[in-house]
């Protein structure tokens, strides 16, 4: 495990990728297992691969593309269901970000 360092997040890409990879990869294995896999599949390929991640003031965020429910065409799912889906998969990212990085408390 690399030493966190949030001036070298900004760069995070060049820095962390390794971790950041682990973090989305030990993440969606989590949701994966938790909910219908052609959703997570889709808010996978379709929304996640294009979110960022921001650590700012102590905490991790996980920044949204625009109009992530356009986004998602290859499967048809109600609004509220795919927000309360993003948002606990957003934790989850979250979480294991924390968790890569030492910060979990």
């Amino acid at each position: 495990m690399a030493d966190f360092d949030p001036e070298k997040f900004e760069d995070k890409y060049v820095h962390y990728f390794p971790e950041l990879q682990r973090a989305y990869k030990n993440a969606f294995s989590t949701m994966n297992d938790e909910f219908d896999s052609t959703l997570i599949h889709g808010i996978d390929q379709q929304i996640l691969n294009e979110s960022e991640p921001v650590y700012e003031d102590g905490e991790f965020r996980v920044e949204l593309p625009d109009d992530p429910h356009e986004r998602l065409t290859d499967v048809v799912v109600e609004a509220d269901k795919l927000d309360a889906t993003l948002d606990r998969y957003r934790e989850e990212i979250r979480s294991e970000l924390r968790r890569v990085f030492g910060l979990d408390s």
